[in-house]
């Protein structure tokens, strides 16, 4: 086959480098297409590959010369070919269309038609031309459609209309449209223009005009000499917002509790409008479960409350291109209600209809009217089914789907469940879903049957085909829907039928097939697909090209590679037909194809290891029966870059010189740059360094060069490094173990990888070891990653003492090997070394069977059988397959059989639960594994059939009853037997006015039990109960529902125990009724003691009435704390306690004497505190003026002179003095004591007129001093006693006092 192709590769190692092919396939010796050129010509059912070369051929004669090498297959081949013949069906798959191999003019043997056959059905995908813009702007190209308006295209009416239309071609092409399936002349209307080289269409209306004259259906046309494109039919339509007719609303009246709709009845609009309800003053209308918007814009109520009337209500549209919102009239609601005032706290009532007169109902649906309905959907948008229904209490909305479950990861619940959305509809969504309405009163279904129709959508999209002169090829046009499509083939915009006659084209329905193509048969084809839900149209151009090969890289490029890498030198050619590619060095006729040489078919030359004698000039050459066309490249070998003298690890005390030695080398060709890194840092260098080219110097070695140093030598094509540590020590520092002062690091990675002593299957791996960092290496790892499974993905292989650096591994047949080594010490593990070489293993037949074989049934009719897929070193050969055997057990039918790829196979069409015996074998190019072991799987389980009958209640207290039942026969339970499970719910409580929740709960009774209990219940309460059959499909039919009653029992705690202290003498305890009653309330029993650390006092028993929930108790120790435990009785006795303390003081200790938390507690008391603090003031004030009368010693009464003492008869208050002497301290007659301390004469010199102020002193009727110390006096007790009377605070206090 002759192909139109441009061919790419890059160089692994070289200075020059495109980008590389995928590392899988390259390492396996193939171009990266050539997996997909050999899946194409696959006869996968027999096991037989036709060579993908055998079609490659770029003339008829090389064509010949392939077909004798496909004549070479062995005659079993020949055989199995024969037989695929008659019994496949000719079912062109989905990779079939695209070029087909012109076979050669001489009659074949008859298996060559079947293998041609064959290849021709599976060839697959068009060839796309080269993107360089000078092959792009000189080849001729049919037009394409690349931009155009949707199908249906509505307009702004205030903007000018744009209908795009965008084409591609060479020559460029021209436009012109078509309207209502008419010639649409556009130079006949001034409104409409086109842009130029555009084909889209611009109606302008600013000078007038009405956009709805230009409504209709369009279509665009693109022609150049070689072909017409057409773009789809775009349904040009204008938009409209129509304003909303006037009406008068009366007052909508209504029963308070009785379902409303209010209808909205929006105008038509193009688009559909958005509808929202709001109140005239633009509030939004507040939805919940009972009112909510319908899906039609209605607003439903399913039962009107008396708040409703509080507002009114206003449809409101909101148009999408206008961006207006258009209001409709508001309703105003009159509630008609038994109980005339809106009391808000009723809202939250439990039984809130109840508490307002409102007769409770059953669900009744208001929208969709009945009890069944349909509805069809397209596949791919979004179904919506909407159930609303009205009743008292509020309805529930559940949805179900009939024989299947919701699908999970497709659907969600809207508008408070009232509404069930399925994105992207498929047809397994077809089928019976169903709205169950429900409240306390009943509940009611409604079922909706669901059909799944589809517009056209693409199965196989015709593809551009291009073409060499005398080629074969096919366009394929395979779309699906329901109902099926019709396919119409046009050519340029023509129907085929009235085409000119082609010879050389031939129609088989959806495909049309191309021999012996020419330059004039380049056209294009359209295929129109439709069905009564909508069309496809597509495009496909037919280009024959006649190209002379041509290079496309840069002549004459150099490369440069590094001794004994690998690398790939890259010729990206073009031509049509496709040219043959060789490779010739320095001239040589003998073309470069095997041992270290390998030639990629998309123009690659990879050389496996560079060595010396590689370098050179590469030429490769592209020749086609056109001509040919050349390119060099020279390769240039250069020596790598290595470090032969590397620094060492040093100790060096501080403020001494270190050098590091760092010897290198090269290429001499190559620049040659040596650096240093510091902690894997950049390294400054400063002026304690001094860096030369074989060694770092350090002069004045600082604590702050301790550290690891890198001696990087790189060249522009490679690198190599060395690392050393420098230890600095103190001065005083010697150490004794230079090993145990070296900080220990992570090893270094091994290097250096060489595989030797190949072998099928094993090699010797060697490595040379990196630095241990001061930390002896103990263990290497040998890791290994092969491209074929896990591609990139590295696997542990196998572990050797850190002594060892060589190893022989033990290898699987066909793995493409590559190797690195991870070297450990106590510190941890080195970084993986760079990948070994790659080592293919030759192949063998699987020695295993793939493991975890099960099967097990995904639905009620079918079994998948599952397996853990074998990792590429059990694959053993290319080509790993799996033989899939089933048969029915104990049946000893023929086995059934079939060969997967994957890990899986669903076997179709099975009895519900029937065991299969199944076996699995792995399979490739070399063989079959080994005899497989048989496992039992089953089949798909259906629901069970049959309920538990005779199902009986027995009622054992007032939480817990015991069932019993009888089994269901084995034929009915279509699958495992799970479990039994029993389903019941509270359906009310026997007080009354208790509102109870519905909810069902589950009781599960695993295995073929035939009894059960029940646990767990409310006591007092009336229940119903329900009993199914579970196997792993789900529930069985429900029994029938049992009613039971459970006594009596003891309530719940009392909820919300507070106890509270407001002083000394009382406690106030509170508390709320119990949560579950249980029964009939008959009281409350209060217990309490007292207690103070160790010691308890009597315990005292209160009970109470049913309603009371206060108590206050009178403290009779002031001292103790208090521990109450509340219950609540029924009849049947008291129930669960609850117990709380009083509380403590804040800072109280623990106790000892009740004399200690009597103080404690006084002491904590607000009066307590301040009754101190003022006697402490009190007591503060008394002792300054004390001090103050102290201090003032002159401060006595001044008598005419005595001999006696003053006697009882004066009294010392008289003259506002104090003695400060007492009784048994009186100084002497006529001496007095002074602030020293001293006992002075009373006779003095001084004279009382040095106390008068001008010589003047005054005197009262007794002789005393009645006036303050003058300046002079003042002056001296200044002096003497560093204070002042007459500006000191504790004066102004004196005085007061």
């Amino acid at each position: 086959m002759r192909r139109l192709a441009a061919r790419g590769a890059a160089g692994d190692a070289g200075e020059v480098a495109a980008p590389a092919a995928d590392s899988s396939d390259s390492a396996q010796g193939r171009s990266p297409s050539s997996w997909r050129l050999i899946d194409l010509c696959a006869i996968w059912d027999a096991g037989v590959y036709l060579p993908s070369a055998a079609w490659n051929g770029a003339s008829s004669g090389v064509a010949r010369r392939r077909l004798n090498e496909a004549e070479r297959l062995s005659s079993v081949r020949e055989a199995q070919l024969k037989q695929l013949e008659v019994t496949r069906p000719r079912v062109l798959g989905s990779r079939e269309r695209g070029r087909v191999p012109r076979m050669a003019r001489q009659p074949p043997p008859p298996w060559v038609h079947a293998a041609f056959l064959l290849c021709l059905l599976s060839l697959g995908g068009a060839i796309e031309i080269p993107m360089d813009p000078s092959i792009q702007n000189e080849l001729t190209q049919p037009p394409t459609i690349t931009k155009q308006s949707v199908k249906d295209h509505i307009v702004d009416p205030r903007d000018n209309i744009l209908i795009e239309c965008e084409a591609k071609g060479n020559p460029a092409p021209s436009f012109h449209w078509t309207r209502n399936s008419r010639f649409f002349n556009i130079a006949k209307d001034p409104r409409v223009s086109m842009r130029r080289r555009s084909g889209t269409l611009v109606i302008d209306f600013r000078s007038g005009g009405r956009p709805e004259e230009y409504e209709g259906e369009y279509q665009c046309f693109a022609r150049n000499k070689f072909g017409t494109a057409l773009s789809n039919r775009i349904r040009l339509q204008v938009s409209k917002s129509p304003l909303w007719p006037k009406e008068n609303l009366d007052p909508v009246v209504v029963q308070e509790g009785a379902p409303l709709t209010l209808q909205c009845n929006p105008p038509p609009g193009l688009p559909s409008p958005v509808i929202f309800w709001m109140s005239s003053s633009m509030e939004p209308i507040t939805q919940d479960k009972r009112v909510s918007q319908g899906h039609n814009g209605d607003l439903y109520f399913s039962n009107v409350m008396l708040q409703d009337m509080q507002t009114d209500y206003s449809c409101n549209a909101r148009f999408h291109f206008t961006h207006t919102i258009q209001q409709k009239n508001p309703f105003t609601l009159k509630v008609l209600t038994n109980h005339p005032y809106n009391d808000s706290s009723l809202r939250n009532h439990p039984d809130m209809y109840s508490a307002r007169g409102v007769a409770e109902r059953t669900p009744s649906f208001m929208y969709p009217q009945g009890t069944a309905s349909s509805q069809m959907v397209l596949r791919g948008m979004d179904l919506l089914l909407e159930c609303i229904a009205s009743g008292v209490p509020t309805p529930d909305i559940a949805w179900y789907k009939k024989g299947g479950d919701l699908p999970s990861d497709k659907a969600k619940f809207e508008n408070f469940n009232k509404a069930l959305r399925i994105t992207n509809v498929s047809e397994e969504d077809s089928g019976e879903y169903f709205c169950l309405a429900s409240n306390k009163m009943g509940s009611i279904r409604h079922t909706i049957s669901v059909r799944v129709k589809a517009a056209p959508y693409w199965l196989d999209e015709p593809k551009n085909l291009i073409l060499a002169p005398g080629e074969d090829g096919r366009l394929v046009c395979r779309a699906n829907g329901n109902p099926k499509p019709t396919v119409q083939w046009m050519v340029n915009g023509e129907p085929l039928q009235s085409a000119p006659p082609n010879p050389n084209r031939e129609v088989a329905g959806d495909t049309i097939i191309f021999r012996d193509t020419q330059i004039s048969s380049r056209a294009v084809y359209q295929c129109n697909t439709s069905n009564e839900h909508g069309y496809l149209l597509a495009n496909a151009f037919v280009s024959v090209l006649d190209v002379p090969p041509r290079m496309l890289s840069p002549r004459n490029q150099l490369i440069r590679v590094i001794l004994y890498n690998r690398t790939r030198l890259d010729c990206p050619f073009f031509g049509s037909p496709i040219p043959t590619l060789r490779w010739f060095k320095n001239g040589q006729g003998s073309n470069l194809d095997g041992g270290n040489y390998h030639v990629y078919e998309n123009g690659s030359l990879e050389i496996k290891m560079i060595r010396k004698e590689d370098q050179g000039i590469y030429t490769c050459v592209a020749t086609n029966i056109l001509g040919k066309a050349e390119n060099q490249v020279r390769l240039e070998v250069k020596d790598p870059t290595r470090i032969y003298r590397m620094p060492e690890d040093q100790v060096a005390k501080r403020g001494t010189t270190v050098q590091l030695e760092c010897r290198v080398k090269h290429d001499p060709s190559l620049k040659l740059t040596v650096s240093w890194l510091k902690d894997d840092e950049p390294l400054y260098i400063g002026n304690r360094m001094k860096k030369e080219d074989d060694s770092l110097t350090i002069f004045g070695v600082a604590e702050r060069d301790q550290g690891s140093y890198t001696c990087v030598a790189s060249t522009e094509l490679d690198q190599d490094l060395a690392k050393a540590y420098l230890t600095v020590l103190a001065d005083q520092a010697t150490p004794t173990n230079r090993l145990a002062a070296l900080p220990k690091g992570r090893p270094d990675r091994p290097r250096d990888l060489e595989l030797t002593d190949l072998a099928e299957r094993s090699v010797r791996l060697t490595w040379i070891p990196g630095d241990d960092n001061n930390s002896p290496i103990t263990d290497y790892v040998v890791q290994f990653e092969e491209d074929q499974f896990q591609p990139g993905v590295w696997h542990d292989h196998s572990k050797y003492p850190g002594s060892v650096n060589s190893a022989v591994l033990r290898l699987s047949p066909y793995v493409n090997y590559q190797f690195r080594v991870i070297a450990i010490n106590e510190v941890g593990s080195s970084h993986p070394s760079l990948p070994s070489e790659r080592y293919r293993t030759s192949g063998a037949p699987p020695e295993s069977n793939p493991g975890d074989v099960k099967g097990e049934g995904t639905r009620k009719n079918n079994m998948e059988i599952t397996w853990t897929p074998m990792n590429a070193t059990s694959a053993f050969g290319p080509n790993l397959r799996y033989i899939v055997k089933w048969r029915r057990r104990e049946t000893r039918e023929a086995w059934n059989n079939v060969t997967v790829w994957g890990s899986r196979y669903v076997v179709g069409q099975t009895p519900v639960y029937v065991p299969y015996e199944i076996r699995v074998q792995a399979e490739n190019d070399f063989g079959k594994g080994p005899e497989p072991e048989s496992v039992i799987g089953y089949s798909g389980e259906d629901y069970p059939r049959a309920a538990p009958t005779e199902v009986k209640v027995r009622v054992m207290n007032s939480t817990a009853i015991s069932l019993q039942w009888n089994r269901v026969y084995s034929d009915t339970v279509q699958g495992q037997l799970r479990e039994y499970r029993a389903y019941y719910w509270r359906e009310s409580s026997l007080l009354k006015n208790l509102w109870v929740s519905q909810k069902r709960q589950q009781a599960s009774f695993p295995g073929d039990r035939l009894r059960g209990v029940v646990s767990r219940l409310f006591p007092y309460s009336n229940y119903k109960l329900e009993m199914v059959v579970v196997n792993g499909r789900g529930d069985g039919p429900r029994s029938e529902t049992k009613e039971f009653t459970t006594p009596e029992g003891v309530p719940s705690a009392p909820r919300r125990f507070r106890v509270r202290q407001p002083n000394l003498e009382t406690i106030n305890l509170e508390w709320d009724h119990p949560e579950h009653p249980n029964g009939i309330m008959i009281g409350y029993t209060l217990k309490y003691v007292a207690f103070n650390g160790t010691k308890v006092g009597k315990q005292i028993v209160e009970n109470f009435s049913p309603n009371q929930t206060k108590f206050t108790v009178q403290r009779t120790d002031p001292v103790s704390r208090y521990r109450f435990t509340l219950s609540a009785r029924t009849q049947v006795g008291s129930g669960e306690a609850v117990t709380e303390e009083s509380p403590a003081p804040p800072n109280e200790a623990t106790p000892t004497a009740a004399y200690t938390n009597n103080q404690a507690d006084i002491a904590t008391q607000g009066w307590f505190i301040g009754l101190m603090c003022a006697i402490a003031l009190l007591v503060l004030i008394l002792l300054i003026v004390c001090f103050i009368k102290r201090s003032r010693g002159g401060k006595y009464p001044v008598r005419e002179k005595k001999d006696v003492p003053l006697g009882p008869e004066d009294p010392k208050e008289e003259d506002g003095s104090f003695d400060y002497s007492d009784e048994d301290n009186k100084p002497l007659q006529g001496s007095q004591t002074s602030l020293d301390g001293t006992i002075k004469q009373q006779e003095s010199d001084d004279s009382l007129v040095d106390y008068g102020e001008g010589g003047e002193g005054q005197f009262n009727e007794d002789g005393s001093f009645i006036g303050q110390y003058t300046v002079k006096k003042d002056k001296e007790e200044t002096e003497g006693n560093e204070s002042s009377e007459a500006t000191s605070p504790v004066n102004a206090i004196y005085s007061l006092a």
